[in-house]
């Protein structure tokens, strides 16, 4: 999936905080002493900004990467979904328009938008090229894909994923 950057401002008492929080309370691994000199060169004034990336293991919130919607189970980590513990096999682009989808749960999204959450290259946005995606996508996790239960149409602007299962 296409990989967002997000820049957040840090105030200097911020930065101090988060620096005696490494020192003292911080698990003892080579990131955290990266992170550490990071803070120290903004504090010092050699770097004027600092860029995470995030590396291997288990980041969620909730430690569980996999999304619950009614009887469909979408898991992250693994690329699975099934319906009623029965595994729906779905071609990579499918598994990352129903994950947009789910994880917008409730908003409503256009063909566009979900094109650039998905293509990661520049590539010619074709409507019917989503609306195929969306209708494959229908036949595989919906129970009845002339009436979808998961991913509603919304006429004229686009698509979500119902937010009431």
């Amino acid at each position: 999936m296409k990989k967002n950057i997000g820049f957040i401002s840090l105030d200097a008492s911020l930065v101090k905080w988060l620096r005696e929080a490494l020192q003292t309370s911080a698990p003892q691994t080579p990131s955290t002493q990266e992170l550490l000199e990071g803070v120290k060169d903004l504090l010092t004034g050699t770097a004027g900004s600092l860029m995470l990336e995030l590396g291997e293991g288990d980041f969620s919130a909730s430690g569980s990467d996999v999304l619950c919607c009614g009887p469909l189970s979408i898991d992250l980590r693994l690329r699975r979904v099934s319906r009623n513990s029965e595994e729906i096999a779905l071609t990579p682009k499918e598994f990352d328009i129903l994950c947009f989808l789910a994880r917008n749960r409730g908003e409503v999204s256009t063909k566009e938008q979900i094109y650039q959450a998905v293509w990661e290259n520049d590539y010619l946005l074709d409507d019917s090229n989503i609306m195929a995606f969306i209708r494959k996508l229908r036949k595989k996790i919906e129970p009845n894909p002339d009436a979808p239960e998961y991913i509603l149409t919304i006429w004229g602007i686009g698509y979500k994923f119902n937010d009431k299962l």
